[in-house]
């Protein structure tokens, strides 16, 4: 290594030259190379860089805008599931409500009901007794009759004597009479 500093410490410059002439390398063609590249680096720069840094820059903000949306959009699901639950709640207790109503309605109309059959069942059994009434009313009219004329066939019988319409009748009422009493 100390050999190739020696070496270009006593050629100087010559020994870069030669290596130059070589690979065929001008001083002026490179001077000139290196202003193209430069002006193609600055035109690159101005044309090309900063329209891609301006897209890159727009794609940065739309994803920050993306990002703020899918915030704002999940705080309003948020909100919007706090909605559905508070009108799910508010459902369920006018179901309740409405559940206590038709129960009370129910035993309202049940009371009736029974109100209703309580009283119809107290005219059937009025009726019955003013029908039990009146067929006692009607056997005790027939049994009288029918007492009366055995009182009066008997009496025939015993007397032995036929009796007259009038007496039939006296004797009908006595009996009648009697048997009330």
């Amino acid at each position: 290594m100390n050999q190739f500093l020696f070496l270009a410490q006593t050629d100087g410059g010559g020994q870069i030259e030669q290596i130059a002439r070589t690979f065929g390398v001008d001083k002026g063609h490179l001077i000139s190379q290196i202003i193209s590249f430069t002006i193609v680096c600055v035109l690159l720069y101005f044309f090309a860089y900063k329209r891609v840094l301006a897209m890159l820059d727009e794609r940065r903000q739309r994803i920050a805008e993306g990002l703020a949306n899918s915030e704002k959009i999940k705080a309003e699901l948020a909100r919007t599931e706090a909605q559905r639950l508070e009108v799910l709640s508010q459902a369920n207790t006018q179901a309740t409500k409405l559940i206590e109503e038709a129960r009370a309605a129910a035993a309202r109309v049940q009371e009736q009901e029974t109100q209703k059959a309580v009283a119809a069942a107290e005219q059937i059994i009025a009726k019955a007794r003013e029908a039990a009434a009146a067929d006692h009313a009607r056997m005790l009219t027939e049994l009288k009759r029918e007492v009366g004329r055995l009182v009066v066939q008997t009496t025939a019988t015993v007397t032995g004597k036929l009796l007259t319409a009038e007496d039939q009748r006296r004797l009908a009422e006595e009996t009648a009479k009697q048997i009330s009493t």
